[in-house]
Order: C-alpha cells, then sequence, then structure tokens
C-alpha cells in the first residue's frame, strides 16, 4: 500500500481523535457542575482523558513523521483509554482500529 492510503487512515483518526479529546476535555472539566459527586466522578476520568490526549500527540507525531512507533503507539494508546473508561469504548475504538491497519499497511525503515 502507498504512503498516500496509510496517511489517509492516520489522517482520519487523527481528526476523530481531536475531536473526542476536545469533547472529553470539555463535557468533564467546563461543562460538569462542581458538586462533590462531580469531582469524584473527575477523578476517575482523568486518567482517560491523559491517556486519550497522549493517543492523539503520539497519533499526530505519526502522522506528520510517518514514523510506525508512534502510529503504534497510538493504537495501544487507543486500547489503554477504552480500559479505562469502557462506557465511551465506542469513541476510541476507530481510532485504534484505524491506526493498527495504518501500522500493518507502513513499511519498514531499513
Amino acid at each position: 500500500m502507498n504512503k498516500g492510503k496509510v496517511s489517509l487512515l492516520a489522517l482520519i483518526a487523527l481528526i476523530l481523535g481531536v475531536i473526542y479529546a476536545a469533547y472529553v476535555n470539555y463535557y468533564f472539566f467546563v461543562a460538569t457542575p462542581t458538586e462533590q459527586d462531580a469531582a469524584e466522578a473527575i477523578s476517575e476520568i482523568i486518567a482517560g482523558a491523559v491517556v486519550t490526549c497522549t493517543a492523539v500527540l503520539m497519533n499526530a507525531l505519526g502522522f506528520f513523521m510517518y514514523h510506525r512507533g508512534f502510529i503504534l503507539t497510538g493504537a495501544i494508546l487507543y486500547i489503554v483509554a477504552i480500559a479505562l473508561m469502557p462506557i465511551y469504548f465506542m469513541f476510541t475504538l476507530l481510532q485504534g482500529t484505524l491506526l493498527f491497519i495504518a501500522f500493518a499497511k507502513m513499511k519498514k525503515k531499513e
């Protein structure tokens, strides 16, 4: 597979990841009221939000540098985000799958 199709998969995952990371950060840190129950819920969500934002960063580095390691790291982090926030699996499953496919299609640099 050529570089363009692999980059397209990574770009789609990057766009979806940025949208989801913005949603998570807005919803849980801006729009949520500051009651005691909400504070406890936010403390449980922080780990998932940090991992998701790190996955988006690795996705961006892998896309712009065309580097397999960053693509694989981003895919793994998206799957870890599913494990940390299982109720929101549908938002990160597609990005992780796209990055695993992009990683599999990329050629090794020798």
